[in-house]
């Protein structure tokens, strides 16, 4: 038995979530709707135009919105990440211990900035995030940890780091791994932009292929180049083994290397996007650990969903995550 369902590696960012109307974005020339990378001043002089906003902070990351789901959830994880020693690094560590997500990083402060994410959402639930890595660009393969891949079931690979040379040595080192442990892999596309620009490095990433996928139907078509989501389906299963496609109000499609599976929305009225495709992929892995089939896993994976897309923030509370389980 492993000692830990999923192992991951990701971005440590500290999550500071505001509400705010499409109108902040065009005034500040902001691209609705994905992730741009910022460098600390400019993220600076955002936040003070965002303090008349109401807001929230939370430990975050895709990869660790994902496990922090795992666990709370009653499963167990692993996280590999950076942060500094500093007031949010410190914040970041006692929120993942407090969620029962063991870290490469206790005890092992580094110098410098920890990371944040801005995270704005308009009145229809779109969330477009500012991110300034900080420490979090130097995650490496020296931040990866053997010895946790090998005792996990799933090693999770966030798509997010394929945007850095050393994040993506870091996820690459994990799936050989993986690979030669016989751990499976599973990776995330993360973000449209991402999928779209970083092509390159995420088949680098993807090597001779992976277990198990995650991606929403934007992500599906921006990596493959196909206008059809049949046409993008018949490209990942010649790199994926499994997958989970969500579709947002259409439910997702879900391939456990047979058949492809319909897993219905659960209809909600949606008020924050951020964190949906995070707590999918948690639930899934989660219920796949668990004895759940694919199809049982998905269903539970989109309850989930429903659930965090009609509150605001990227994490439920434990009762929450525990009433799924």
């Amino acid at each position: 038995m492993s000692k830990y369902d999923v192992y991951g590696l990701g971005n440590a960012l500290v999550d500071m979530e505001f509400e705010i109307s499409d109108q902040f974005l065009q005034d500040n020339s902001i691209d609705k709707g994905v992730m741009t990378l910022v460098d600390e001043n400019q993220q600076h002089e955002l936040i003070e135009q965002l303090d008349t906003f109401e807001g929230n902070k939370a430990s975050g990351g895709s990869a660790a919105n994902t496990l922090i789901a795992v666990s709370s959830m009653g499963g167990s994880s692993y996280y590999s990440c950076k942060v500094a020693d500093d007031d949010l690094g410190h914040f970041y560590l006692n929120d993942l211990k407090t969620a029962k997500v063991d870290c490469n990083m206790e005890g092992k402060h580094k110098g410098g900035i920890t990371g944040k994410c801005l995270v704005m959402v308009t009145p229809d639930a779109e969330r477009t995030m500012h991110t300034f890595l900080g420490v979090s660009s130097e995650l490496s393969p020296y931040e990866v940890n053997e010895e946790a891949i090998k005792n996990a079931g799933y090693c999770y690979l966030e798509g997010y780091l394929t945007t850095s040379e050393s994040g993506k040595a870091a996820n690459i080192e994990a799936r050989k791994i993986a690979e030669t442990n016989n751990i499976k892999t599973a990776l995330t596309f993360s973000d449209p932009f991402v999928a779209e620009h970083f092509r390159d490095g995420f088949t680098e990433t993807l090597g001779d292929g992976i277990d198990l996928l995650f991606c929403n139907e934007v992500e599906a078509l921006s990596y493959t180049q196909k206008n059809s989501i049949d046409e993008a389906v018949e490209v990942i299963k010649t790199f994926a083994k499994t997958f989970a496609i969500t579709l947002g109000a259409e439910g997702a499609a879900v391939y456990d290397g047979s058949n492809l599976i319909s897993i219905a929305a659960n209809p909600v009225k949606a008020v924050d996007t951020n964190g949906a495709g995070d707590l999918f992929a948690g639930a899934f892995m989660y219920g796949l650990t668990h004895g759940k089939s694919f199809e049982e896993a998905g269903a539970l994976a989109s309850k989930a969903s429903s659930i965090i897309v009609s509150q605001f923030g990227p994490r439920l509370k434990l009762e929450q995550y525990q009433s799924l389980s």
